[in-house]
């Protein structure tokens, strides 16, 4: 039966087991051979990442064809308005491709999150906002490409959920094993 990792990854962790420019890797955290990441988060990125043993398993999570999907918590820079979030929803046209609709909302800065090292930038004159995004695609950094087609750079991101897989209370650093759930068969 496959298996499958839950791991809280933290900001400046490589989805690689072999680390490279200086990063940690998985490697740093997760000490079982075999195991491989289904999709990854860049290195700047934090959060829900699932690594499994299984091939078919590994695919059917990462396929965009299978679309499962991913919710994100993204700290921007400024504060959206309607017209920002309406844009996210109806898919937003970045230079090779158009995104397919998001779920947006704005949210307050979560109860439950850790701090970051190191600390995101700090502008006095310019506030910072949350939002909460949910997509079925996942193509190289596209929360950061979408958020700064609508003049919100993103901060902070982080990946909350994947399909029915969720953090939960995991710190950065922290992995679990999961079932195998349906959702992912």
């Amino acid at each position: 039966m496959p298996r499958l990792i839950l791991f809280n990854k933290p900001y400046g962790v490589i989805c690689q087991f072999t680390p490279e420019g200086g990063y940690k890797s998985l490697g740093d955290f997760i000490p079982l051979p075999g195991f491989y990441p289904a999709g990854r988060l860049d290195a700047d990125s934090e959060g829900l990442v699932l690594l499994t043993d299984d091939g078919k398993l590994q695919h059917r999570i990462s396929d965009p064809e299978h679309k499962l999907p991913k919710l994100y918590w993204v700290q921007v820079e400024g504060t959206p308005d309607e017209a920002a979030l309406d844009k996210l929803r109806r898919g937003v046209a970045l230079r090779h491709f158009r995104t397919m609709p998001a779920q947006v909302r704005a949210m307050n800065e979560p109860a439950s999150l850790w701090p970051r090292t190191p600390a995101i930038r700090f502008r006095k004159n310019i506030p910072t906002s949350w939002i909460e995004l949910m997509l079925t695609e996942g193509k190289n950094r596209q929360v950061r490409h979408m958020t700064a087609a609508v003049s919100l750079p993103t901060l902070r991101l982080i990946r909350q959920t994947i399909g029915t897989y969720s953090l939960d209370d995991m710190v950065p650093g922290e992995w679990r094993f999961s079932e195998y759930a349906a959702a992912v068969k």
